[in-house]
């Protein structure tokens, strides 16, 4: 198991902004379709009823994806395990851009929800390349980022829709995913399996980000 940096070169400040910046990024696709229930209910034929599951299902994908998927993090490189998950949530923004019927969206949505934890992953990588004496404040910023995703991915989705419809929101959400995904596998290098207390504690941070905003 890798320990945390303690000795050495810290975190670059270039880094902090680019994890904090995909946090943002990645979280927000819990959030686009919150403001968007009416049009996509209207264009796949899913009931008044039905609607909600829309939310509800990436909810439950998250749920999900933070008891199977973030604990893998301790096992497992979080480069690798965060370009998979970019990847498979890049591919389930582009499925929901292009449904048709309710049945994919839905599919598409618990999808979406389950990749999205890759946000999760980032906060306890970000805590583990810091030294001790700044992984507070590593994290933090990390966790700020996230907050702003959260709060501002449901007016930025309602004014990319009312321009170019709700297919265009998950379409470009897909295209800024598929892009950072590589853009961050390049630049985080490897070697970064952070050690299980730094994790908790770290992903603790971000569990409780989500909850207050969420």
């Amino acid at each position: 198991m890798n320990h945390p940096t303690t000795h050495g070169a810290d975190i670059a400040p270039g880094m902090v902004r680019l994890l904090a910046l995909a946090a943002g990024l990645i979280v927000a696709n819990l959030y686009y379709s919150q403001t968007l229930v009416g049009p996509i209910a209207a264009s796949t034929g899913l009931s008044q009823g039905a609607a909600g599951l829309i939310v509800t299902l990436t909810q439950i994908g998250y749920a999900l994806g933070l008891f199977f998927i973030v604990p893998l993090g301790d096992l497992l490189e979080n480069r690798h395990l965060v370009f998979v998950l970019l990847l498979g949530t890049a591919a389930a923004l582009a499925c929901a851009a292009l449904s048709s019927n309710a049945w994919l969206f839905l599919a598409s949505s618990l999808a979406i929800g389950l990749g999205s934890v890759a946000a999760q992953v980032l906060v306890p990588f970000a805590a583990h390349l810091s030294r001790e004496e700044t992984r507070g404040h590593t994290v933090g910023k990390v966790v700020s980022g996230l907050l702003l995703g959260i709060m501002l991915a449901r007016p930025a989705a309602s004014l990319v829709a009312d321009h170019g419809g709700w297919h265009t929101v998950f379409g470009a959400a897909a295209v800024i995913v598929m892009v950072l995904a590589f853009v961050a596998g390049k630049r985080t290098g490897s070697g970064s399996r952070p050690d299980r207390t730094t994790a908790a504690h770290a992903r603790q941070e971000g569990a409780g980000a989500d909850l207050q905003l969420g």
